[in-house]
């Protein structure tokens, strides 16, 4: 009944469901890029170095230092001079062959690679989404865990995670992160997913253990335990069901937090491996581009986090509204 009268105000919310339809294009958005049926050739380089968008024409490409090279006397006394001109020829017919392979522009720009930004921009939002997600789901699920054993049980448990807790809490989260990131070392998605997950559990222990300590003492809960039910039934058969909806709520914020803690890992040096592209990869390529005026891919990838992030947040105020126990149905 609760979970029918949520989703009725939820679709009451015109800005939740244009939001949730926005969150679902990109999650489809990861399933056909990470399934191989859109922008598998992301790696491809189609146009020049730095191709400028189509609405803004081809760049002037300078061929006066070419022309000059070309220009130069020969030296009589070389051995070699033939034998050089030839190479250049070579060169320079395959630099011709390569040019007219690529294109001028692309509808988004590209890479200094000559990669497709808008290629790129899906495929880097496949990683970045991914960590977030799984990310997410690791620290809610340890956080759950932790708050569910130590709410239920109070006592020596609570102590010893409420100890735990003070710990992670007493250390600011971005020298935390430096610190598992320089335990764990490796780069790859799954040590930024341990990073994250191990880091972020904190909020979901907190919120899930003053739930637990509510509700451990209500009638349901003492009706469970009358009629024999075991401890972990209790915990998560009857009590946790109660209490999912904290954990949904925190689950949607952390993926927007996860999302953008990836883009500051990749500026730190601890994020994707070289051969893997992310949100946070393009922005710390675009650093570089703007000095030389290069700001598609910056403009892309930031476009795309912030259209994201944006509705995944919008969302969740909705679901959080929506979800709240004293809001009559």
């Amino acid at each position: 009944m609760m979970a029918h009268g949520a989703w009725r105000r939820l679709r009451a919310d015109r800005v939740a469901m244009v939001s949730l339809a926005v969150v679902m294009a990109f999650l489809l958005m990861v399933v056909l890029s990470a399934s191989g049926l859109i922008v598998a050739d992301w790696e491809d380089e189609v146009g020049v170095n730095y191709a400028p968008p189509s609405f803004v024409g081809s760049a002037t490409v300078a061929a006066a230092p070419e022309a000059a090279r070309q220009a130069l006397p020969d030296n009589p006394f070389d051995p070699l001079a033939d034998d050089l001109a030839q190479l250049r020829a070579q060169a320079g017919e395959g630099g011709a062959a390569a040019g007219a392979a690529r294109r001028a522009t692309l509808p988004f720009g590209g890479d200094k690679w000559g990669h497709d930004v808008i290629k790129k921009t899906i495929k880097g939002g496949e990683t970045s989404i991914v960590i977030g997600l799984v990310a997410a789901l690791l620290a809610v699920s340890l956080g759950s865990l932790f708050g569910a054993l130590s709410g239920y049980w109070g006592g020596v448990v609570d102590d010893f995670f409420n100890w735990f807790y003070s710990i992670f809490t007493a250390i600011p989260s971005v020298l935390m992160i430096l610190a598992v990131a320089a335990v764990l070392q490796q780069k790859g998605v799954l040590t930024i997913v341990l990073i994250l997950g191990l880091t972020g559990w904190t909020g979901p222990y907190r919120l899930i253990r003053a739930e637990y300590l509510k509700h451990k003492a209500r009638e349901y809960v003492l009706a469970a335990d009358a009629i024999g039910a075991s401890h972990w039934r209790k915990m998560f058969g009857h009590i946790f069901p109660n209490v999912s909806h904290v954990a949904l709520v925190q689950l949607s914020i952390l993926v927007v937090g996860f999302i953008k803690a990836e883009v500051i890992l990749s500026f730190l040096g601890f994020g994707v491996p070289v051969g893997v592209v992310s949100w946070g990869s393009m922005l710390n390529e675009a650093q570089n581009e703007l000095i030389l005026g290069r700001w598609w891919q910056l403009t892309a990838a930031a476009v795309a986090m912030a259209l994201l992030v944006t509705a995944f947040s919008l969302f969740t105020d909705a679901l959080r509204d929506a979800l709240d126990p004293k809001v009559k149905t």
